[in-house]
């Protein structure tokens, strides 16, 4: 996998179980308790579930390839720079 990430130019330093925290201001529109309005994740924490690195098997580059989980219904793509490990 670390292959694959170099491959793709991913330098993730993050892996599939951290805990992360929200660090910078993002404004999401689909969180289930505020479906259609804004919401901002700045300080939600979560649990990092995937790493999107391939796609049917084959790789891609994804632009937020950090699949969070805040809640059992709530998750969302975001960037490295976005987080921080708690």
């Amino acid at each position: 996998m670390v292959v694959e990430q170099q491959k793709l130019g991913v330098d993730v330093v993050m892996k599939v179980g951290d805990r992360v925290r929200v660090k910078d201001s993002v404004v999401v529109y689909h969180h289930p308790e505020h479906r259609g309005q804004a919401f901002d994740l700045k300080g939600s924490e979560g649990e990092i579930v995937a790493i999107v690195t391939q796609w049917r098997d084959r790789p891609v580059s994804a632009n937020l390839p950090l699949l969070v989980q805040f809640s059992k219904k709530f998750k969302a793509h975001l960037r490295e720079n976005e987080l921080e490990i708690i």
